[in-house]
């Protein structure tokens, strides 16, 4: 039998720091913080923000005690490790390695937790997606994009629903999906871009390899703890009839609403809904987000050392592609990692690439140059 190390793998790890992604001090500052200001008088005469302040210190323990836990785990296997090797005792042996695998699945998923650290990364996404230029083969290649993230989204447990959808023949145009869940934003954001596919296209009778893009872009969906300030004198609200398939899908009433942010130009619409005043709110909801994408973006703006970061998730930014023929490959081309099986991606399994890019992230990784090094097979 060969014995693991004194010392095992997790403990060596780069991620395994309580000063890097997990800051023990700061985050026993932060909940002695909150619990004082819980004690204070009158703190829950706004119902509300007291509830807000006792959901944070409730969060903050469970990181707080997930990180306590492991490392008690760890070394409590370094000692067993020690044991086993002092006494050259093999019969130990499946019980470290039960153990490992334990703690390194808690560890990993630990680790993509605290990696999402964003004020709004615990939200919910909206998540839009816009086919390109390309007619049939574009608006299907968005359509076979909807079914990914909702399969991403019923893997998690997340409820996705739509909010705005515009077909077209062979598929989607646009379509905007609410998908609700803890970090579902903070999962999607990397998700922001144009991702291409590269397929013999079924609607072509010559059999000829297609290239097609479509963009995806992502927002969070925003609660009473972060504010958006939007004046009635900066909003015009038109009303017009929902489209449909026809016969008894066809809207006779004009609920569909149209926002229009006039200081910004953002345009939002909702026609999912019967009611005109659902989907106002819908649409008030997707505004806020859209705003609050916005003013970040502009506040980066000023900031140098977030160029990177910017042109890494910007509108229009090639991130990822998809190929069908002549081989199959799906490819990240920010962090460069891949998988063959494209029909599993397909299917909804993204987490590789969403936790591969979060690391890489954190790790320091280049967009502007990992965009610009394009792989030419692809």
């Amino acid at each position: 039998m060969k014995i693991l190390p004194a010392r095992s793998a997790l403990s060596g790890r780069k991620y395994w720091t309580f000063g890097g992604v997990f800051d023990s001090i700061s985050i026993a500052r932060r909940i002695a913080e909150k619990e004082a200001l819980s004690s204070e008088p009158g703190f829950w005469n706004d119902g509300a923000k007291a509830g807000r302040v006792m959901t944070e210190i409730k969060a903050l323990k469970d990181r707080f005690d997930t990180w306590v836990h492991l490392k008690a785990d760890v070394e409590a296997l370094d000692d067993m490790i020690r044991m086993s090797r002092d006494e050259g005792d093999d019969s130990m042996e499946l019980d470290i390695r039960t153990s490992y695998k334990d703690i390194s699945g808690r560890f990993d998923k630990a680790i993509v937790l605290e990696l999402l650290s964003g004020e709004a990364d615990r939200s919910g996404a909206y998540l839009s997606i816009h086919a390109g230029s390309g007619g049939t083969e574009a608006c299907d290649w968005a359509s076979m994009l909807l079914r990914m993230y909702t399969r991403w989204a019923e893997r998690r447990k997340f409820k996705a629903d739509i909010v705005d959808l515009l077909e077209a023949e062979g598929g989607v145009k646009s379509v905007t999906l609410e998908i609700d869940g803890d970090y579902a934003y903070g999962f999607l954001k990397g998700e922001s871009g144009v991702h291409r596919l590269v397929r013999i296209s079924p609607f072509d009778a010559n059999a000829r390899r297609h290239t097609s893009f479509a963009s995806v872009y992502i927002l969070p969906i925003i609660d009473d703890s972060i504010v958006i300030d939007i004046k009635p004198e900066e909003l015009r609200i038109d009303t017009y009839r929902a489209g449909g398939a026809g016969g008894q899908k066809v809207n006779k009433t004009d609920s569909a609403v149209r926002l229009t942010h006039l200081p910004t130009g953002i345009v939002v619409t909702c026609q999912n809904e019967r009611s005109q005043y659902k989907n106002k709110d819908v649409a008030m909801s997707v505004l806020k987000s859209r705003l609050y994408e916005h003013y970040r973006l502009e506040k980066d703006k000023e900031n140098q050392k977030f160029a990177s970061e910017k042109k890494e998730i910007a509108w229009g930014s090639q991130i990822r592609s998809y190929v069908f023929q002549p081989y199959t490959l799906v490819k990240d081309h920010r962090n460069k990692f891949s998988v063959g099986s494209v029909q599993t991606v397909m299917d909804g399994d993204i987490d590789p690439f969403i936790e591969s890019f979060m690391r890489w992230r954190w790790q320091g990784g280049n967009a502007a140059a990992a965009a610009a090094d394009e792989d030419e097979e692809l």
